[in-house]
């Protein structure tokens, strides 16, 4: 074991375990915390409120052969698993790595990190919660991977709604919204997939969309989307999204005809929308499509078109905050604006501070945070150095992104999934791949 260096992670969600996991290969101590009984993060699923926003019916939108750990991959857990695989399914598997690689000896479950405080360059200072028991315990470096899709973004309208009004991490089942006149707000993935089940049941289901989004299938000529789509990655971006845009645009037709807003962006300068049930729901009259909200006045819903409806639920599903609410707010606040990190993961000033799966690909997250859970645990074995012109990089990564995406909160952390996965390896080994377990107490190969 490493004695010089001790590492806490927060978090084992599936950026979590893959972190913990790759610190152990290189005999790095670790500690991890995690405030649920059991891996998996987000893709816990609960009827009850807690920190999971995945529902009743979700399924992944990207493919599990994109979407998979290198070390573990679907196959190695079960090859029966769906192209795009249920939350159950993504549950047993990150729970399935974790007993392959024997992780569940270094994470503290029921514990929740209160606060971290940086005492000095190779010092951190964590406080944890257990059972109402506070813990205090020092640490060489901090591995962040508490997720950003937990503490929901509400939108902003004039009046007040006095019906059901609920953000989608709160939306758990249809069932609850049978017979109920129900808006949506939004056009990402978790808008669609809402309106399309509660209108399963409802009495009625309208989608207000305040700009327009393209959807996107989830097969295109047999093969999952992101699988089709990777056979072009060696196109150079701005040609690969013309040919996409002409592609959906024929495959599809245009928004207008489903009664939807054009898009005035081009694929990649918003987050894609993957739903092969919303357009067929809205051609069939089960959703309705409205613009933008106005105000709110009682269960009086007023549009910018001049219409008003009244509604039973209104479920807000515009996304989520990125947040750290263990660090002080004048240390670190990603909330709002630019997030200046190289590779997504490293500090411009706090070389003991790593973040872990704080990106948002067009794709999946899980493989490149296995990257970077690489990168860094080699960083701290003495294996890997990072540049010295670590400052120019971090703003460079905001200067340059992949995409020029349109200016709102959700999109400061987007990457291209190709693009991001290259720039990642070249800072590893051709043999980085590390499929056997290794105990955290025999020497490092």
């Amino acid at each position: 074991m490493n004695n010089s260096r001790k590492a806490c992670v927060i978090g084992a969600g599936p950026s979590g375990i893959t972190a913990i996991k790759n610190l152990v290969d290189q005999n790095i101590e670790v500690i991890a915390y995690d405030r649920n009984h059991e891996v998996g993060g987000n893709w816990i699923y609960s009827e009850e409120e807690s920190h999971s926003s995945v529902f009743e019916t979700t399924h992944i939108i990207s493919s599990k052969t994109l979407s998979q750990y290198d070390d573990f991959t679907f196959d190695d857990f079960d090859r029966s698993v769906a192209d795009y695989p249920s939350h159950d399914e993504l549950r047993r598997y990150f729970q399935a790595y974790a007993k392959h690689f024997d992780l569940h000896q270094y994470i503290q479950f029921g514990t929740l990190v209160k606060h971290c405080e940086r005492i000095d360059d190779n010092s951190w200072e964590v406080t944890t919660e257990k059972d109402g028991i506070s813990h205090t315990e020092i640490f060489t470096d901090l591995v962040v991977c508490n997720g950003h899709h937990w503490q929901p973004r509400w939108p902003s309208y004039p009046g007040t709604f006095t019906g059901q009004y609920l953000h989608s991490h709160h939306y758990k089942k249809a069932a609850p919204f049978k017979g109920k006149r129900v808006l949506v707000i939004g056009g990402g993935n978790s808008a669609c997939d809402v309106a399309v089940e509660t209108s399963r049941v409802s009495k009625k289901t309208v989608i207000s969309w305040r700009r327009g989004y393209r959807i996107i299938p989830k097969f295109i000529f047999g093969l999952p989307t992101d699988v089709f789509a990777s056979r072009t990655n060696w196109l150079p971006l701005k040609l690969r999204q013309f040919l996409n845009d002409r592609m959906m645009n024929l495959l599809l037709g245009k928004n207008e005809l489903y009664g939807l807003p054009k898009p005035e962006t081009k694929i990649g300068e918003t987050h894609p929308t993957i739903n092969d049930e919303l357009l067929y729901k809205l051609r069939h009259g089960k959703v309705h499509p409205k613009g933008d909200i106005e105000r709110f006045e009682g269960e009086m819903v007023h549009f910018r078109d001049g219409s008003k409806e009244a509604f039973d639920s209104v479920v807000a599903c515009t996304g989520f905050v990125l947040t750290h609410p263990f660090f002080d707010k004048e240390f670190i606040d990603y909330s709002e604006g630019d997030v200046p990190l190289y590779l997504k993961m490293f500090h411009p000033e706090y070389q003991n501070l790593y973040f872990i799966g704080m990106f948002q690909p067009l794709g999946c997250i899980w493989p490149g945070a296995e990257l970077q859970s690489k990168i860094m645990a080699r960083e701290l074995a003495g294996k890997w150095q990072r540049p010295k012109n670590i400052k120019a990089l971090c703003e460079r990564e905001v200067t340059h992104p992949h995409y020029k995406q349109i200016a709102t909160p959700r999109h400061t952390i987007t990457v291209d999934y190709g693009l991001f996965r290259k720039s990642l390896l070249k800072h590893l080994p051709k043999d980085y791949i590390s499929k056997q377990p290794r105990n955290q107490f025999t020497e490092a190969s």
